[in-house]
């Protein structure tokens, strides 16, 4: 008796679907010239590198991808998809085939009201259905973005009037969308494609100048065994094909055709992954034809190929420094910045290309069982750091830390500049296992990855201020501002009891501000030996962090009823120490002779909330008040998401449907917005507002329902429409009075 292992049921099924869509497609021809059913396969393909390689819902999903077009484009129906598979499988065709008429509705609305702004109340109501049945299952958004990837990579056989059009419309909704949802590789390379048809000059110009930039390594004996035997093929091979082809003339490239430039787009998931990476790249450089390659694409290769060595020669620093991180794993990554994204930087920042030092970026991602060994992954991370910048020299300004200061999205790693084995910028991001999840999928690791063993953090607090995130043109994840950027603003704040962290190496301690001295140029600091604080960082939201906060108020009260007031000062366990704001940003701690040491102070950048906690539990030790008073505070609990009374607060379902709800109801205003932008002959501008459906979006607890209320609802209407009509009401976890406006996105629970 044979058991089916995960894989096989996997294929099984995959190849099922296959079958059903080539009968199905049978006779369909792509523009391209291929049959149908390629489209579908590379649907389905895209979607597998997305999705977890286990579980039911994946496998769907991957079905799903396969058979998205079967409804609309033949003469199958649903009831048969679901005959054949499941009525999950069904489902999630029915989704995606009700997502496709986004694109319809929008052009529709831009050919047919030439003189009308906004969408009709009926056009933003039949946008607002499909929005929300998104939120109910999310994986629809998985496989749409698929099939418009894999149709950006066939664009070519669009007339180019057509493909400027559609890579407007990707860059304007599908790409926006990605962003939103964190899938920030699949956005990359949908990005490139959209930038390769609507600015071919600039990409092919791009291209070449980061080729440029990063084939000049040092010529040196100590750079070759840098690079290596790999790097000397690399650099023989891409000189030898330069030498005999000359460089296009400027009517070569402005004759460039199409589907050249898209080839020089490389794959997300080619990026993703090391062993494909690698090995795309030395079967490149092994062809026999490649004086004949493109120069565009030779040097979109190349790029792919300093990675590699980069990837190589941070590898073996790692190998030879084994005291890093004992007996926890660690693994390499690497990425390549879009050329959108550089472009969008270049622009913002009014700088030119060699100044953009996360163009490349190499990722280092320590292993933590899961997020058992999550508070010495996040030690080790930091070790991992000082290793980087003994092998390459960091640049000046250019380090950031979001373990210790995350971004808005929950974004957590650290980030440094260095210059690399070529001389030219490369940046390192060092986070732990988890970290790396919740970056490389955002939302979609929650809703994909809750059927496994893996837990993942919450997305964000379902009483927070809402959802911050960027547009689709101007912000990428990888963009990160500079100490010039807000550093004099964060620096000029610190004042005398602020938290702080001593970084020396892997080892994190708590510490406080004692005093700051010329202008905020000196620190003095008071650090505690016996108060590690990696578990500190690891999660500020957790519901200990008040214990924590109490701990850096404990030191400081300490070190003012001792008196102590200058460097050395302090007992076994605590010591004061003199740190100075270096030219790199940071501030070190100096030895006699006033050399820099590796030893730094990071400042901890307390939200608004966070810093009102902080100071009523700073306020209370020193009147000799119980810490408990401040938490029983509930504008405090309700304001840092403790009130772990309430159910809503820690289930991670209604938490992230929430989270995408509000996400979807942020992308329909942008949705709307470009609706109104396209029509030339708008007489106002365009007001991103519910009011044109003149209705709110809440969800019910416990059962995530979502309801549609009319605009100015108050709690006592969600009540009555419930049929619990004076009831009492909580809105996002707290207890509200029944004439409390309710606002999109909120979370309503009708006391039983």
């Amino acid at each position: 008796m044979s058991l089916d292992t995960p894989s096989s049921m996997m294929i099984r099924q995959v190849q099922k679907a296959i079958a059903f869509a080539r009968k199905a497609h049978n006779g369909q021809l792509r523009r391209t010239g291929e049959p149908y059913l390629t489209h579908c396969i590379h649907t389905g393909k895209i979607v597998a590198v997305l999705v977890p390689s286990t579980g039911k819902r994946a496998i769907d999903t991957v079905v799903a991808g396969i058979l998205h077009d079967v409804v609309d484009d033949t003469g199958e129906s649903l009831d048969t998809i679901e005959r054949e598979f499941d009525s999950d499988v069904a489902n999630l065709v029915a989704g995606v085939s009700r997502l496709s008429f986004i694109n319809q509705l929008l052009r529709r609305h831009r050919r047919l009201n030439v003189n009308q702004a906004a969408l009709s109340h009926d056009e933003a109501n039949n946008l607002r259905v499909m929005l929300l049945g998104m939120v109910d299952d999310p994986r629809v958004v998985l496989i749409k973005l698929a099939d418009r990837l894999h149709n950006m990579r066939t664009i070519y056989a669009l007339p180019p009037a057509k493909a400027q059009a559609v890579a407007q419309e990707t860059l304007a909704i599908w790409c926006s969308l990605a962003s939103r949802l964190g899938l920030w590789a699949l956005k990359a390379e949908l990005e490139d494609l959209c930038f390769a048809v609507l600015q071919p000059q600039i990409f092919l110009r791009m291209r070449a100048d980061l080729a440029s930039m990063w084939s000049h390594p040092n010529r040196t004996g100590n750079a070759r065994k840098i690079y290596g035997k790999f790097s000397s093929l690399l650099h023989q091979r891409m000189k030898r094909v330069t030498t005999e082809h000359e460089e296009p003339s400027e009517t070569d490239e402005e004759n460039i055709c199409m589907k050249v430039l898209l080839q020089a787009v490389l794959p997300f998931d080619l990026l993703q992954d090391r062993k494909k990476r690698t090995d795309f790249f030395n079967k490149l450089v092994a062809n026999s034809n490649l004086e004949t390659t493109p120069k565009v694409v030779r040097d979109a290769a190349f790029a792919l190929g300093t990675l590699v060595v980069c990837e190589e020669a941070l590898e073996r620093e790692l190998f030879i420094s084994t005291s890093y991180v004992p007996g926890m794993e660690v693994t390499l990554s690497g990425r390549l910045k879009s050329l959108f994204s550089i472009y969008s930087k270049m622009k913002r920042k009014e700088i030119g290309i060699n100044k953009v030092y996360d163009a490349r970026a190499l990722r280092v991602i320590v292993g933590d069982k899961n997020g058992a060994l999550h508070s010495q992954a996040v030690q080790s991370c930091y070790n991992l750091l000082n290793i980087v910048h003994r092998l390459w020299s960091p640049i000046d300004g250019e380090f950031d830390d979001y373990i210790v200061n995350p971004k808005s999205s929950g974004y957590q790693s650290l980030h440094t500049a260095v210059q690399g084995p070529d001389n030219s910028p490369l940046e390192i991001q060092i986070r732990t296992q988890r970290m790396h999840e919740c970056a490389e999928h955002g939302l979609a690791a929650h809703w994909l990855y809750k059927e496994t063993k893996d837990k993942l953090p919450l997305v964000t607090s379902v009483t927070g201020s809402g959802t911050t995130t960027p547009s689709f043109f101007s912000t990428d994840i990888d963009d990160q501002g500079s100490v010039e950027d807000d550093g004099s603003h964060k620096y000029s704040s610190l004042k005398v009891g602020d938290p702080v962290l001593r970084v020396e190496a892997g080892h994190l301690l708590a510490a406080v501000i004692v005093r700051v001295d010329k202008g905020a140029r000196e620190l003095l600091v008071a650090v505690s030996f016996g108060l590690a604080a990696s578990e500190a960082v690891a999660d500020r939201r957790s519901s200990s962090q008040m214990k924590r906060w109490e701990a850096f108020a404990r030191l400081y009260k300490k070190v003012s009823d001792e008196w102590w007031c200058e460097p050395g000062h302090g007992d076994w366990c605590t010591c004061l120490e003199k740190y100075t704001l270096c030219q790199d940003g940071m501030y070190h701690k100096q030895d006699q002779f006033e050399r820099l040491l590796p030893t730094f102070i990071q400042i901890i950048e307390l939200t608004e909330e966070e810093e009102n906690v902080y100071w009523a539990i700073m306020s209370a030790i020193f009147e000799g008040k119980p810490v408990a008073s401040v938490a029983s505070n509930p504008s405090f609990e309700n304001k840092q998401g403790y009130n772990s009374s309430n159910p809503t607060l820690r289930d991670s379902g209604i938490n992230n449907k929430v989270y995408l709800l509000r996400t979807m109801l942020q992308w329909e205003k942008q949705l709307r917005s470009e609706a109104s932008q396209r029509v030339e002959l708008a007489t106002k501008p365009y007001e991103a507002s519910s009011g044109l459906l003149g209705e709110v979006v809440i969800v019910c607890w416990p059962h995530g329902e979502i309801m549609r209320l009319s605009t100015g609802s108050t709690a006592a209407d969600a009540a009555r429409r419930a049929g619990l009509e004076g009831k009492l009401v909580s809105v996002n976890g707290q207890l509200v009075v029944p004439n409390t406006k309710l606002k999109d996105g909120d979370v309503v629970e009708i006391r039983m």
